[in-house]
């Protein structure tokens, strides 16, 4: 297994839409278990390949407090169950540092594929239907910066571009 690089807004490359998956195979296999190894490092409770400039349709979560339940989602689809409207304060690991209300759909139904390449869905609610729309807005080419208001936006993307200037120095 090996740490991965995550890559950080403003990166044009997070804005990339990721390609299905055709065949889950070793190559996927090996990637799912990489991108456990660097969600867990970071620390953080999902990653979506693209994070990784990988951009294909797989995600990584485990909202467990003691990394007992991960989960594999490959080539996810999700249905809103219900319209209600959550709020929850959103971070990321893509965005490192900065945590805001992002309002979403509090119970969702998502269909995928497994680490085997089977076929499963469930019906999650609350922290796991948010973090599942919250990485697959990350395969379609968005972040949680996309649901904030323009100005938060834009300041959280100048502290960030300063931060990346120090780091290449």
């Amino acid at each position: 297994m090996a740490l991965l690089p995550i890559l950080e807004f403003p990166d044009p490359r997070l804005r990339t839409v990721a390609k299905p998956v055709t065949e889950v195979d070793d190559n996927i296999r090996r990637l799912i278990d990489d991108m456990f190894e660097t969600m867990y490092h970071a620390p953080g409770i999902g990653l979506a390949a693209s994070q990784i400039n990988v951009h294909k349709r797989v995600v990584v979560i485990d909202v467990s407090e003691d990394k007992s339940q991960p989960l594999v989602f490959i080539n996810p689809e999700i249905d809103v169950l219900d319209a209600e409207l959550n709020e929850y304060d959103e971070g990321c690991l893509s965005v490192p540092g900065f945590y805001e209300t992002v309002v979403r759909p509090g119970h969702i139904r998502v269909k995928a594929l497994d680490a085997t390449g089977k076929a499963f869905e469930m019906e999650p609610q609350g922290l796991l239907a948010v973090c599942i729309q919250h990485e697959l807005d990350h395969l379609n080419g968005k972040l949680f910066v996309d649901h904030i208001s323009p100005f938060k936006r834009t300041r959280i993307r100048a502290k960030l571009e300063k931060k990346h200037k120090a780091e290449a120095r």
